[in-house]
């Protein structure tokens, strides 16, 4: 038996929702295979900033920091839209990565068989299923570069500027050949070294790694070839490593090609074991309090977690397994809801998945 110490950031919207339903399925994993996690519920996100005053206090970064892992739900919406840029409820995510020195954003993008219709891709075009995992650098690149404001050619200009190291570069390559090296043993590095000498630098090292793993292949990629790609033979790709803000944009086009930005769970992880588990969806307070969110990419993101953070292939299979068994049985949530099928709420969908692990 093993004892587990997770923080959870529920957040704002539906974070609080789908975490819940993500703690329930933790629970019944403890029950059946004799673990006990322990939950800290902290603050984070525009619920901080009500409560606070801050995105992210400093008392809870602390007790990320302690944690043997973290469970974010959602942060943001409208109503924190005029909050000054600095403290706007997203910055609590930029500073959870870079407080608990979270490098590397692993993203499945993967289509379920039962979900195969949901997909807006042709059937020739998907085949028998695809099973991407897009590997984004995190902690560095335009979202932590120098910007700000100057006077320019034409008067007063905001400037935003993209750098990346030798070290930064090499050790998220590393990650996505390691993952790549457990998959197809195939990666591809997307920049844009035709234009961005940053690209160019992270073209050189990513194929200097790549020496070290004589059993992966390597090609590199333009960006915008790369979106177009993903929609016209998203089979070719495997692993795909990026910088930030390209990883953040193709993570996002890749989910959408799986039917539902609902379904995606993602991990964030550094140097260490401990590491940071999310949905890929908003917070969409358009629907919260209405018990129509859809769980499955916050439990996904609890299998995650087993997986990589503690080192539970076994539970982690278990979780993974009990969501496709209720996808098959005809349970929908309302986002991936087709004709035949039985719509259910947020709270009776994590019943269903907690009922069917075994």
């Amino acid at each position: 038996m093993a004892e587990f110490h997770i923080a959870v950031v529920a957040g704002d919207g539906i974070g609080p929702e789908v975490t819940e339903q993500a703690i329930a399925v933790l629970n019944k994993i403890g029950d059946l295979f004799h673990h006990t996690f322990h939950f800290n519920k902290v603050l984070a996100g525009g619920c901080a900033i009500d409560e606070v005053g801050k995105c992210l206090p400093a008392e809870t970064l602390e007790q990320c920091k302690k944690a043997d892992s973290v469970l974010l739900g959602a942060v943001g919406g409208p109503k924190w839209d005029t909050v000054v840029g600095v403290q706007r409820p997203e910055k609590a995510l930029l500073g959870l990565r870079e407080g608990l020195g979270l490098y590397a954003n692993l993203r499945p993008a993967i289509i379920h068989k039962a979900l195969s219709d949901a997909c807006p891709l042709k059937p020739e075009i998907t085949g028998d299923g695809i099973d991407i995992l897009i590997v984004r650098e995190l902690t560095g690149g335009i979202y932590f570069g120098e910007k700000g404001y100057r006077e320019g050619k034409y008067g007063q200009e905001a400037f935003d500027i993209e750098a990346y190291s030798e070290m930064e570069i090499r050790r998220i390559a590393k990650n996505a050949f390691d993952v790549a090296m457990q998959r197809n043993k195939k990666v591809t590095s997307v920049d844009k070294a035709n234009v961005l000498e940053s690209s160019r630098f992270w073209r050189k090292i990513v194929t200097e790694v790549a020496q070290q793993y004589p059993e992966v292949e390597l090609n590199h990629m333009y960006v915008d070839n790369a979106a177009m790609q993903l929609v016209r033979n998203p089979k070719q790709f495997d692993v795909i490593v990026t910088s930030n803000i390209f990883g953040d944009i193709l993570s996002d086009e890749a989910s959408m090609i799986t039917g539902s930005i609902g379904l995606l769970p993602s991990a964030s992880l550094g140097q260490t074991g401990a590491g940071m588990y999310e949905p890929i969806h908003g917070s969409a307070p358009d629907i919260a309090g209405k018990d129509i969110a859809n769980p499955i990419a916050a439990i996904l993101s609890t299998a995650m977690m087993l997986k990589y953070s503690f080192k539970l292939d076994k539970e982690a299979d278990a979780i993974e397994k009990a969501v496709t068994s209720v996808l098959e049985s005809g349970y929908r949530t309302t986002d991936i809801m087709s004709e035949g099928m039985n719509v259910v709420g947020t709270k009776q969908m994590g019943k269903l998945i907690c009922d069917a692990i075994q």
